[in-house]
């Protein structure tokens, strides 16, 4: 099981990774309005939100849910480069996690909660995959905004 979930893992990356290849570090401090993430931002949060379900996901005291403290860490970036860095690290570790699970673990489920509460800890992984796919989307509108045309995150060209 841990393999199909690191391959559904390394798709999300992929395809994440692909769709935002156009915007360079010029862009990096690019929003469409004030007050929403920038495009570092936006990728830095992606790569954020991967270690925030892993670490949630198998860690005995659950999800950490002070929302205020991991917007002031994403605020903090400016780098579109170091965000891409902390998006390889997050996926990279996340596969690394999952291939180190059991079945049974993988199966068992996670603490009731406000956070999937019940559901088997392997859902994680689809959390993942929403969320990013809902920032590549986001990322891709700020491309579209700056004149750009973002690559198909299904085909490599």
């Amino acid at each position: 099981m841990s393999q199909a979930l690191i391959g559904q893992l390394r798709a999300t990356q992929e395809y994440f990774t692909r769709s935002s290849s156009c915007l360079t570090e010029e862009d990096a401090g690019y929003t469409p309005t004030d007050g929403v993430y920038t495009v570092a931002q936006q990728v830095a949060h992606v790569a954020q939100t991967v270690d925030w379900f892993m670490d949630g996901g198998f860690k005995a005291d659950g999800f950490d849910m002070d929302f205020e403290a991991h917007d002031k860490e994403i605020r903090k970036v400016t780098s579109l480069a170091a965000a891409r860095e902390w998006v390889v690290r997050a996926f990279d570790a996340g596969a690394n996690l999952l291939a180190e699970k059991s079945d049974e673990e993988l199966h068992s489920p996670l603490p009731e909660g406000l956070v999937m509460g019940g559901l088997p800890r392997a859902s994680i992984v689809g959390g993942i995959v929403d969320h990013t796919a809902h920032h590549r989307g986001v990322l891709t509108a700020y491309s579209r905004g700056l004149g750009k045309v973002p690559s198909n995150p299904y085909m490599d060209m």
